[in-house]
């Protein structure tokens, strides 16, 4: 067989992750293609719904969801537990158990020489393992852009779902990974991270949002999200209710501000500033500032809209974790999105 060269997979790819995703403006287009959903037993599944939930009992409800994406990291093993993290968050996001998966694969034919896809495989089927579920089918093609991910199906009580929709004035609003993975991503792809930033990184989208789905459920959580591809502002605008926020308490990744003061922002987060910017009363906070919190983000933290009164347990219950439950606003209850600086 033909040697073939190593494969640095960010260099077969236009984009990284999640900032691959369309423009809310495009995705919005496209979704209104779709007929009306007129099946009763659909609880959820419009364009603001992490995923989607079907009732096929009184007691019982599947939810299903999918999501794949271009390469991340140059580490195969990495991509691969990256892309299932990030797909069976969705899932976590609606206060649901994760059952099996199935895998979507695109790949170059030429580069399978290189053993790249068995550890890409591997390394998501050893995620997934993490979760307690099994990969139990899936589908291929060949591609020259590599690309990655699950559909994944979980189960959920219809009384305990947790949407966009709950939401009430004076609910905490909480973040729980640190914000960055867009910015650090694309210094990966340029050559221009560095190490420590880019294991922090690869840290923080692999760790499972499992633990956090298990505190927002024990802290009767009225509405959660989690944070991806349309970053902060845009997955928080789709809570029903508004927030205020507070710049200085969202949890940034040890030194990403150099990586924005050197602009390294994706396409994709500029396009959610773009389609978001005007929609937001940000308070004269800086506009590198209002790109970070329009980064686009992958395998990212939940976003938990908690009652007051809940709050002490819902930070208690995630105190041990890597990545401790942060408190970066209130929901406001007027519809609109308040951000205010740093001091």
């Amino acid at each position: 067989m033909k040697e073939l060269s190593p494969l640095r997979l960010t260099e077969y790819s236009h984009g990284a992750g999640c900032a691959c995703k369309l423009s809310p403006i495009e995705l919005g287009l496209i979704l209104g293609a779709l007929p009306a959903i007129v099946d009763p037993n659909v609880m959820l599944g419009g364009p603001r719904d992490d995923a989607a939930v079907y009732r096929i009992a009184p007691d019982r409800a599947l939810v299903a969801t999918v999501d794949f994406f271009t390469p991340i990291v140059d580490d195969p093993a990495e991509f691969g537990a990256i892309a299932a993290a990030n797909a069976v968050s969705d899932v976590y996001a609606m206060g649901a158990r994760p059952l099996f998966a199935l895998g979507m694969t695109a790949f170059p034919r030429e580069k399978l020489g290189t053993g790249l896809l068995e550890k890409i495989v591997s390394g998501g089927a050893a995620k997934m393992g993490e979760a307690g579920i099994a990969v139990v089918g899936g589908h291929s093609v060949d591609d020259p852009e590599p690309k990655f991910g699950y559909a994944v199906i979980g189960e959920v009580h219809p009384d305990q779902v947790v949407g966009h929709k709950g939401a009430k004035a004076g609910d905490a609003l909480y973040l729980t990974k640190p914000l960055g993975s867009g910015l650090v991503t694309t210094a990966i792809k340029r050559g221009l991270c560095p190490p420590a930033l880019e294991r922090q990184a690869v840290a923080v989208m692999s760790h499972l949002n499992r633990e956090a789905s298990a505190a927002m459920i024990a802290s009767n959580a009225t509405a959660a999200t989690d944070v991806t591809g349309f970053g902060l502002i845009g997955h928080l605008s789709n809570l029903v209710g508004g927030a205020d926020i507070d710049m200085s308490a969202v949890p940034l990744m040890d030194g990403l501000r150099d990586l924005a003061n050197r602009d390294l922002f994706s396409g994709g987060s500029r396009r959610n500033h773009a389609a978001y910017r005007d929609q937001v009363d940000w308070g004269g906070v800086a506009e590198v500032d209002q790109l970070i919190l329009c980064d686009a983000q992958t395998s990212g933290g939940l976003l938990v809209a908690i009652p007051p009164q809940n709050a002490t347990r819902f930070e208690s219950a995630l105190r041990s974790s890597p990545y401790p439950a942060a408190r970066i606003g209130t929901i406001n209850g007027t519809g609109s999105i308040r951000v205010r600086g740093r001091g």
